[in-house]
């Protein structure tokens, strides 16, 4: 007796269902009974109807089960029409666009009674469970880790073969298309299949070489529940295909899954090598099998929540990080378009993270970090995401700045002050919470530790080149609250002798009214009005000075224009000229520690209503500079 099934989705990957539909039609398993496509679908073999209708069309053939190969962000609903018109479902992967979606689906297979098997193809091959068994039985002893990597090239053209090809969103609706997501997300399915437990822990690392919006090179770390480490590391900016596989370290050998192969490949101890071939059991005839007799689902959906818990972390994360065009290869046709992009090496760093279960920012991958360039020398690099401890504040900042000849001129988490980072925002007091770190001021009983530290989250760079970037970040309170949106425009530029840093940024109030900036002087601490951009420099400068006049007279003055100077331990001189554009007082430091900043809030509360928007502009040069030097080149920056 045949099954009738239905197509949905027959272009694109649908075609290698068709093949399978063929294969299964010839063997009298399957009936292809109706193809379910916006577009007509030419078909070789069988006489299925065609609809675009799905539930309709379910209904009119009779069909059992509905294989759906359609757009990631369409497959909840259409398996929920599927299931709630009668029929069962083989759900292409990923099973859904987010946790939400994925639930939705769970439902209605609670609700039908109906099954819903999910297409991770690697899922239906015996060396999974063979691999599980060998890892239960102690035969390559204590595992530490489970390291994935996968490498495969794909032209221009495969992130324009659709509208939600290289797609994180598409008309507001989520997508998650990307390497991790999509093509490489057998790598993550199976190795959560070879683990037990609830995930912990998630956290991804996402580029782009492509000038698309999702990953074309990421990696993730998955901690269990149980101390379990897993890293995926995966790329399609390879110059071939390396077959993509699973190590499983370890304290007494290595197991190897290539899972495109069936193959598991064990290293023991005494330096003795087995490689083993498993078969594999089509997931759609698994599922008939399932529909007939009640053979048990190789991957039912309920099986798959673990990836798509990594799949939303994926939706979740900042926006992903463009790879700078110097660490790219580019193949180009005839009319120099560029049809192909490499990253050279690609495919031994995807090994490496798997081998030493390391991020790819772990492995002090270049293109990893964000770096300010002028006249092709590096002179900062951005901190995106900084690890740092909850009473830091974490925000992103710049360190190291340097001068064109070299000295370092910030610093980040000094003994001094374990909460200064480098350049960047921070804000004692914005309604309540601290932005800045450390303790907060209280009135009438001095700094006190309290649990009212926020955070500032990197979410995306509108543009990110040598020169600079513009970066979209969230404010986040300790509740986490949404209090505020900044846009960050941050650039390098040559000034003569020396470059300057112009660092603007405007915040945006989202509490839903007037909000209100203090710092520890608007409570009762005279002078310590700091709050706004602030530039921590070297402890352990030497000789430290200020301009136009002595620290005692610059701290709260309105100048447009202040400089600190000072000498790093091998005597080499550097001066900082900060040129505001606004007319805020300066919050100036250079006997205690070495530090400038804008002081928003310096005798009495600022109110945004709205948006807040200050720049600076600070040049940074070698030599000390005296005061006629200075004020001429403060002079020379417009706004």
């Amino acid at each position: 007796m045949t099954t009738k099934v239905i197509l949905a989705g027959a272009h694109g990957h649908g075609r290698h269902h068709l093949g399978n539909l063929r294969r299964l039609t010839h063997q009298g398993v399957v009936e292809l009974a109706g193809i379910c496509d916006v577009r007509p679908v030419e078909v070789e073999f069988g006489s299925p109807l065609q609809s675009a209708d799905l539930p309709a069309l379910i209904k009119k053939t009779g069909a059992e089960i509905t294989v759906i190969c359609t757009p990631i962000h369409t497959h909840a609903d259409l398996a929920v029409a599927a299931l709630r018109a009668g029929s069962h479902v083989l759900l292409e992967k990923p099973p859904a666009a987010s946790p939400s979606a994925h639930d939705r689906i769970a439902a209605a297979v609670a609700e039908t009674g109906l099954a819903c098997q999910v297409g991770f193809q690697s899922l239906g091959s015996a060396a999974v469970p063979a691999l599980r068994e060998l890892i239960a039985d102690g035969t390559i002893g204590r595992v530490r880790g489970i390291g994935g990597a996968g490498a495969w090239e794909r032209p221009s053209a495969y992130f324009t073969r659709s509208a939600w090809s290289g797609k994180r969103r598409l008309d507001g609706v989520d997508v998650v298309d990307g390497a991790l997501t999509n093509p490489f997300a057998h790598a993550v399915a199976t190795a959560l299949a070879l683990a037990d437990g609830p995930i912990a822990e998630i956290g991804t690392e996402l580029f782009h070489a492509y000038p698309i919006e999702s990953d074309d090179t990421s990696c993730l770390r998955v901690r269990m529940a149980d101390g379990l480490v897993i890293t995926i590391a995966v790329s399609l900016c390879a110059t071939k295909r390396h077959e993509p596989y699973l190590v499983v370290h370890g304290d007494a050998g290595r197991a190897t899954l290539f899972y495109t192969l069936d193959q598991v490949k064990v290293e023991h101890a005494d330096g003795s090598v087995t490689t083993t071939v498993y078969e594999r059991t089509d997931l759609l005839e698994n599922l008939v099998d399932h529909v007939r007799t009640g053979a048990g689902l190789l991957v039912p959906l309920a099986g798959t929540e673990g990836f798509t818990q990594v799949l939303d972390a994926v939706r979740l994360a900042p926006e992903p990080l463009p790879i700078p065009k110097r660490y790219q290869t580019v193949v180009r046709d005839e009319a120099g378009e560029v049809t192909q992009r490499f990253l050279p090496g690609i495919a031994d760093l995807t090994a490496r993270s798997a081998e030493e279960l390391a991020l790819y920012s772990e492995l002090d991958v270049p293109w990893t970090r964000v770096e300010l360039r002028v006249a092709d020398q590096e002179v900062a690099s951005y901190e995106r995401q900084p690890d740092l401890p909850a009473t830091d504040a974490p925000r992103p900042y710049l360190h190291s700045v340097r001068t064109l000849g070299g000295v370092e001129v910030t610093q980040v988490r000094p003994e001094d002050h374990v909460h200064h980072l480098g350049v960047g925002v921070a804000i004692a007091d914005l309604g309540g919470v601290n932005f800045w770190g450390g303790r907060t001021y209280v009135k009438d009983q001095g700094p006190t530790w309290l649990d009212d530290h926020g955070m500032q989250q990197h979410r995306a760079f509108t543009r990110l080149d040598d020169d600079g970037f513009a970066e979209q970040l969230e404010w986040i309170g300790p509740d986490g609250r949404l209090m505020a949106r900044e846009e960050r425009t941050v650039t390098a530029r040559p000034f003569g002798p020396a470059w300057a840093l112009d660092f603007a940024f405007t915040l945006t109030n989202l509490t839903g009214a007037p909000v209100e900036i203090n710092s520890s002087a608007t409570k009762g601490r005279a002078g310590a009005g700091y709050g706004g951009f602030f530039w921590r420099g070297p402890g352990t400068s030497t000789g430290r000075t200020t301009l136009p006049d002595d620290e005692e007279l610059v701290h709260g003055s309105r100048n447009r224009w202040v400089a600190m100077s000072g000498a790093d331990p091998d005597g080499r001189d550097w001066t900082l000229v900060f040129v505001q554009e606004a007319d805020d007082p300066w919050f100036v430091r250079v006997a205690d520690y070495p530090g400038v900043g804008q002081a928003l809030a310096w005798d009495r509360p600022l109110v945004v209503e709205d948006t807040l928007t200050r720049r600076v502009v600070t040049i940074v040069a070698d030599g000390r500079l005296d005061r006629s030097a200075a004020a001429e080149l403060a002079g020379e920056v417009t706004f």
